[in-house]
């Protein structure tokens, strides 16, 4: 990876010099970081407060992969898509980590995480959502402030005992990633263009080219993919049709290597995945219940996972008690009204009393 792709992606004049790159970073998902780190490898000039911010970022990264590696060792979560991501990167290039992502082995490994990450750390919001009614997943976001929070972005760690959430109406929750590493980051990938609406439908013109996706895949393409094995775990996984579209984004900018083969074999797989995903888009969607907070709690260090109480349906409105804080379920794009909350608290305050 050299500068050169960085202008290219971020549709800059090389003539127009680094100041305008930089620019043109600072409103692109926290690629100012990457490419002050660039610059700084290739030895461009640069001022104090441009080396201090660049150090912060580093700091941060650095911070971010010992959260990771304590939390994997007292608990079994273990770092998915951005930290293994960045690990593909040249050891003087900094991967923009707007989060650290975590998958937990199960509900008990995801509380015991966030107990640890809210006993040792200033956090002040924990955001809960359940995918599914029964089973459902649990996905957890705790955010803190920066070190100087007027500069830089908060501290967030996103905790879900679901590896990959899919889009919630046509690709479903996959629990588990089991491949190699630099297969799991290439579905990480095509993962995220899929969270983020890039997914292609059939016949409709590709989606404007992601640059820290294309970023992230021009540092995968020396590694040893197998074409046929990978294709077929990425159908497996419901993403062919994310992948194809990303490679052939990334096609006319970057020497693919082995993922070219990959993306040949991809094709046969491509309309099957549509033709599953136009059969599925009639079933009914998967329920989402997001956590509206009620109020934080002592820590509740005996238990090993949340409860829910009342009348958990499709459409929320039971309460869930977890380990750190108490939450009144309802759809992600609804609010509680005034009323609600008040009978969630009357309900949490008999709760107190008969337990």
């Amino acid at each position: 990876m050299n500068t050169a792709l960085l202008y290219h992606l971020l549709d800059v004049d090389p003539a127009d010099g680094p100041a305008e790159l930089l620019h043109r970073a600072r409103g692109s998902r926290h690629l100012p970081h990457l490419v002050l780190s660039a610059l700084a490898r290739e030895d461009v000039r640069m001022g104090e407060p441009a080396r201090a911010e660049l150090r912060r970022a580093r700091a941060r990264a650095d911070r971010y992969a010992g959260l990771a590696h304590d939390l994997a060792r007292s608990t079994g979560v273990r770092a998915i898509h951005g930290l293994p991501l960045a690990g593909y990167y040249p050891a003087d290039l900094l991967r923009p980590q707007a989060a650290l992502d975590l998958v937990a082995p199960g509900e008990a490994a995801l509380w015991q995480a966030v107990v640890r990450l809210v006993t040792d750390h200033p956090v002040e919001t924990v955001d809960v959502t359940l995918l599914g009614d029964r089973p459902h997943h649990t996905a957890v976001t705790v955010r803190w402030p920066a070190e100087d929070p007027l500069l830089d972005p908060w501290y967030r760690v996103s905790l879900a005992t679901a590896a990959l959430p899919g889009n919630c109406v046509t690709v479903p929750v996959r629990p588990y990633l089991v491949a190699d590493e630099h297969v799991e980051c290439l579905i990480a990938l095509a993962e995220s263009q899929l969270v983020d609406g890039r997914h292609p439908e059939a016949g409709a013109p590709p989606a404007a080219p992601d640059p820290l996706a294309l970023l992230d895949l021009s540092c995968l393409t020396d590694q040893p993919f197998e074409p046929a094995e990978t294709a077929a775990v990425l159908a497996a996984y419901r993403l062919a049709p994310e992948a194809a579209a990303l490679l052939d984004l990334a096609a006319p900018l970057l020497p693919l290597g082995t993922l070219a083969a990959v993306r040949t074999a991809l094709t046969p797989e491509l309309a099957p995945e549509r033709r599953r995903r136009a059969e599925a888009a009639a079933a009914p969607r998967l329920p989402v219940r997001h956590g509206t907070l009620l109020r934080r709690t002592v820590i509740r260090h005996t238990w090993d996972e949340a409860r829910l109480l009342g009348t958990a349906d499709s459409h929320g409105g039971a309460l869930l008690l977890t380990p750190v804080a108490d939450y009144l379920l309802g759809a992600p794009d609804a609010s509680p009204t005034p009323a609600d909350r008040s009978t969630a608290l009357d309900a949490l305050h008999q709760w107190d009393t008969h337990c």
